[in-house]
């Protein structure tokens, strides 16, 4: 480690407010396939878990479903500090860990995935339009954890993910692509986080 990341380190460390608790980062499919990719995410949970989070979520958008299966196998294998639960855009099964990870075709898609579930169960008869709340959508989510710190790397933009989750999350978007980030790269975020006055939408 050198002497900058120590430095930043001891500001993130020093500085009052509290840290993120839930951290996501939003990357893609074509970001794993660098090389190091697999390093750098079982590097990141380290770092996260390290300064302060207590979940860290991973969304990783692909534009082919079929991908998925082969995604899941070698995430949910992936060296990291803590236990995984992985999920598909189609899985129903609930899962708690600490580290959660999504792969998905974008937050458009699963938005409609769960109504979609949600206007079967008014068909069905099972719940009254008028009663319909913003749980039954969010307990359809693949994983409803509303984020603290939402970090994207490589360009402005939330690849179409967290469309409900990231709604009063504080975003971090840095021009450092997926294959070089680094412990710095995250101190830098955490920081920025710590700085910033949450108003949670008021």
């Amino acid at each position: 480690m050198g002497l900058y990341d120590r430095y930043l380190a001891a500001r993130v460390r020093r500085h009052d407010a509290s840290p993120p608790k839930r951290v996501a980062v939003v990357i893609t499919e074509r970001d794993l396939l660098e090389p190091g990719a697999y390093r750098i995410l079982g590097d990141f949970f380290e770092w996260a878990f390290a300064f302060g989070a207590e979940r860290v979520l991973l969304y990783v958008g692909v534009l082919d479903a079929a991908a998925v299966p082969a995604l899941r196998r070698v995430l949910a294998e992936v060296d990291a500090p803590r236990p995984i639960a992985v999920r598909g855009p189609e899985d129903d099964r609930r899962a708690e860990a600490p580290i959660q990870v999504s792969i998905g075709l974008g937050g458009k898609h699963e938005f409609a995935s769960a109504t979609r579930a949600v206007a079967k169960r008014v068909a069905a008869g099972d719940l009254d339009p008028e009663a319909i709340t913003e749980e039954d959508l969010e307990e359809r989510l693949v994983f409803p954890t509303d984020p603290d710190l939402v970090v994207k790397t490589g360009a402005e933009r939330l690849s179409d993910f967290l469309i409900w989750q990231s709604v009063y999350s504080e975003l971090y978007f840095t021009d450092v692509n997926w294959r070089d980030f680094r412990r710095r790269d995250y101190l830098r975020a955490v920081l920025d986080y710590k700085r910033r006055q949450r108003r949670f939408g008021r």
